[in-house]
């Protein structure tokens, strides 16, 4: 049986091999475009890498709505909110899953590669700090209008397209370690 958060292509009958992707649905009217310049404003944002268990080298990603790119969850921290309280939410709320917050990959400030232009005139430069984290219970998740699919990836062989800004997050946790990245 298949499990609702496999790799989405993935028939289970046989580990690591995957069929063709499929084309994904059209976004929304609203891209989101990476490296944009010139930043109307700046957010704290996080992100997190969910392994499928600690030892897994397997990735939870969710495709995005606004431009249908693969990536992590995460998304900006809300007023009186503590960043690992944003982690948690922005897991649950776009792939279902409940995780336990665990290290600090790094914190993600490079204008030069975090300003976001979302299409509507904002350019953000979003401060990222990337945790890791474990899968725990799926759920449903509360934001479905902001993924079209979810699975579990390799970090060997991410999905494309991939959110660019989110790969060097990939990578930073992959090295592991007790360092945290600042870029």
């Amino acid at each position: 049986m298949r499990h609702r958060f496999a790799h989405p292509h993935d028939s289970g009958s046989s580990p690591g091999r995957r069929s063709a992707w499929k084309p994904a649905p059209s976004p929304r009217d609203v891209t989101t475009r990476y490296f944009a310049t010139d930043p109307t404003e700046v957010r704290v944002s996080v992100c997190v890498v969910v392994r499928r268990s600690a030892s897994s080298s397997e990735i939870l990603l969710m495709r995005r709505s606004d431009n249908a790119h693969w990536g992590l969850p995460g998304g900006y921290v809300e007023p009186g909110e503590s960043v690992v309280a944003a982690a948690r939410r922005e897991v649950r709320e776009e792939t279902g899953f409940e995780v336990e917050v665990g290290r600090l990959v790094g914190v993600y400030s490079d204008p030069k590669r975090v300003v976001i232009d979302y299409g509507d005139g904002r350019r953000v430069q979003a401060v990222n700090l990337c945790f890791e984290a474990v899968a725990g219970a799926p759920g449903e998740a509360t934001t479905p209008h902001e993924t079209l699919d979810v699975g579990f990836f390799d970090m060997a062989r991410l999905p494309e397209p991939f959110v660019p800004i989110h790969e060097i997050r990939v990578r930073d946790a992959e090295r592991g370690g007790a360092g945290v990245a600042v870029r």
